[in-house]
């Protein structure tokens, strides 16, 4: 067995702290992007997040939805501004500017009423609600740990919106990694996705250069790991299958794939979208996955692809990004 040198590793650790680091700037200039088309006063009141089937998406940094039918249709676009949103069960999430430099994650009811909204440090960078909608996941790019060389790192939190409990970063939680406890300062957390008893949850943890799925126990604080080079987990409908994005030749310079991992035998299934997918997927159904892609000049499009590997990509809702199905 090969064993890497301590230069090697360290080289592993540099390259993937510049990648973060340059994905945190990418987003961090389009956070600052003005929206080019504000929704009249009022619009607020045109979204609900009941109204189902339809689709929830950010058209210019406000809250829209489409019908699911006809996704390329017309557009009903809110006046809330977010920068990443996610629903499920009449509850939504909403990442949002709080000032000029700062954001909230806050609590949508189904007519995206603000019932919870707790300070958030970084810059917006994923959103989830469980199936129930009781729980909320969010993970923003912070600065300003030392174990970075980049200045750049992420905090993943969790708010029970039922009891108000949150756990205000994975970080604090126990480790078990590959049948052993495991602590290290580098640890980061990202991309949650919760299962159907709103307590047991995957998410990817990054330590050490290396990329890990992770089952997380939220009542117990606790994670192990599962599989490496699994990133931003979204978990089907039916439980069984894990979409992500998986580092090409496991080098996050070289681009993701978005691919499904059978839970029950592991197996991984590379979708047939061979474009570099920087996103958290979102199930349309227990078939179908919805993803963000841009295009050259920086402007997002949703995209709908097989969850089985079969098909060609097709566009879902031009001009929208951070998809998810309201049905």
């Amino acid at each position: 067995m090969t064993v890497m040198s301590t230069r090697a590793k360290l080289g592993v650790v540099v390259a993937s702290a510049v990648l973060l680091g340059a994905v945190a700037a990418g987003y961090a200039a389009r956070a600052g992007q003005a929206p080019r088309t504000p929704p009249p006063a009022g619009a607020e009141q045109a979204v609900t997040l009941t109204s189902g089937p339809r689709l929830l998406a950010i058209t210019d940094r406000h809250v829209s939805t489409v019908a699911a039918t006809d996704p390329a249709g017309p557009r009903t676009i809110a006046g809330l501004e977010c920068l990443r949103v996610y629903a499920a069960a009449g509850t939504g999430v909403c990442l949002k500017p709080e000032t000029a430099w700062s954001y909230q994650v806050v609590v949508l009811d189904a007519t995206l009423r603000q019932t919870r909204a707790v300070s958030v440090p970084g810059l917006p960078n994923r959103a989830r609600v469980s199936a129930s909608g009781r729980m909320v996941s969010w993970t923003t790019f912070v600065g300003g740990d030392s174990y970075t060389s980049s200045g750049f790192s992420t905090r993943t939190g969790i708010l029970d919106t039922r009891t108000g409990a949150t756990a205000a970063s994975l970080e604090e939680f126990a480790i078990t990694r590959d049948g052993r406890g495991y602590r290290n300062a580098d640890v980061n957390y990202w991309g949650v996705t919760f299962t159907a008893d709103d307590n047991r949850f995957y998410a990817t943890m990054a330590t050490g250069g290396r990329r890990y799925l992770v089952r997380g126990d939220l009542a117990a604080r606790t994670v192990e790991t599962l599989k490496e080079n699994v990133e931003c987990p979204s978990l089907s409908p039916d439980g069984t299958r894990l979409a992500f994005k998986e580092a090409v030749d496991a080098d996050p310079a070289k681009g993701w794939r978005l691919s499904v991992l059978d839970l029950p035998s592991m197996r991984v299934t590379a979708t047939a979208e061979v474009r570099s997918v920087d996103d958290q997927a979102a199930w349309l159904d227990n078939g179908r996955l919805a993803y963000t892609l841009r295009r050259d000049d920086g402007q997002p499009d949703v995209w709908s692809v097989p969850a089985d590997g079969s098909g060609t990509p097709t566009l879902v809702i031009p001009g929208a990004e951070s998809p998810s199905p309201l049905t």
